[in-house]
């Protein structure tokens, strides 16, 4: 029998790491209370459920290769024509193709700290980056682009909005200049919809102006959904009939797709979901800004990033071994480092918890604790 030390495993660069943290917390995973994934807490529906189901018998055929019923129920939603949406096999398999796109440009501008996966995709095609970090010490009131009003016919920008790990919100008409600057604008919303439809600054409705915009959107962090794998692409669709040559056919399998034409249709869910958060992230917000050495950031999504004047490192892991807690630290974005962790907004309950655990570990010191 082979035993393993959690040192001998490698620290997550993503949030949910579960099998990494029940290691250093000596548990199963299934003990662990994770923040360090945003997923909705009050997920997944029970229309998503009743639908698998509903869909299992189906899988002994292939997918629709186009996803006309999915693609339908995307339109309705979206009241945006089904030929300019593309669904995926989550978000990130469709970030992969913008980011094939913008690699064909001279360079790609990249607000930092940026989601972790936007390097991976980029480098998976070799594409000129420059980074763009000068935004971020004026939060919240910069654009996460450059100030310059020239032309940029061969560079690309890829953003995300609301922001992560900042849980910024960027007005949307702040962002209207680089469609006009840019050659390619990719504009990540996976976190968009934890707004309520009248506090949203979604572009999506721009593509029909600006073929060189590209959204991405995310039906699995809303509907708690993160093993199903689903996205979907909004953009001119002569850019989406030249991604659909580039992947592999069936990306979406059939239980995802309908799971997600239910899920659309669950306006119950929904409203509950904005209900919770409205009045769960204030007052997540509100006890860590009490809790000493602690500075939480403003956010409109479901995560909070938090400032610590000790190290975020030591933090996660006295908060796992004392509380089987996970919070996600911030380490791999190097703008940031051991001084940063973000933490998902979940249920009251386990938000207390959560603020308990800190007020425990900061309070006698967790420094000392770090190996």
């Amino acid at each position: 029998m082979q035993h393993h030390q959690y040192h001998q495993l490698t620290q997550p660069k993503h949030g949910g790491n579960l099998t990494w943290a029940a290691e250093l917390a000596g548990c199963s995973p299934s003990f662990i209370l994770d923040f360090s994934a945003s997923i909705n807490p009050l997920g997944p529906p029970a229309s998503a459920i009743a639908a698998i189901q509903q869909a299992l018998p189906l899988l002994r055929d292939y997918p629709d290769p186009d996803y006309r019923d999915l693609r339908q129920a995307l339109s309705q939603f979206h009241q945006i024509p089904p030929e300019w949406i593309l669904p995926g096999n989550g978000s990130a398999e469709l970030l992969t193709w913008a980011c094939r796109e913008l690699a064909g440009l001279a360079a790609t501008d990249l607000p930092v700290p940026a989601f972790g996966d936007y390097l991976r995709a980029l480098n998976a095609f070799n594409a000129k980056i420059t980074q763009v970090s000068d935004w971020f010490s004026s939060l919240p009131s910069s654009p996460p682009f450059p100030p310059s009003s020239l032309p940029l016919p061969n560079t690309g920008l890829l953003l995300n909005n609301p922001h992560n790990p900042t849980g910024t919100l960027f007005c949307r008409d702040a962002l209207r200049p680089c469609l006009d600057q840019y050659a390619l604008v990719v504009v990540d919303e996976a976190f968009m919809d934890f707004l309520p439809p009248d506090q949203q600054q979604s572009v999506m409705d721009w593509v029909f102006e600006y073929p060189n915009l590209v959204v991405l959107r995310s039906l699995t962090k809303f509907y708690s959904l993160p093993g199903l794998r689903l996205g979907y692409a909004i953009a001119h669709p002569d850019r989406l009939k030249r991604w659909q040559q580039w992947r592999d056919p069936w990306s979406v399998n059939t239980l995802a797709a309908a799971a997600a034409i239910a899920v659309l249709q669950d306006t119950s869910f929904q409203q509950q979901t904005w209900d919770w958060l409205a009045a769960a992230r204030p007052a997540l917000q509100s006890g860590l800004a009490a809790i000493a050495g602690l500075t939480p950031f403003p956010s409109v999504a479901n995560y909070l990033l938090v400032k610590t004047t000790i190290s975020a490192v030591a933090l996660q892991r006295q908060l796992l071994r004392q509380h089987r807690i996970l919070i996600r630290d911030c380490v791999s974005f190097p703008e940031l480092g051991d001084r940063f962790f973000r933490v998902a907004v979940r249920k009251p309950e386990e938000n207390q918890a959560l603020l308990e655990g800190l007020r425990e570990v900061v309070a006698i010191g967790a420094e000392d604790a770090l190996l």
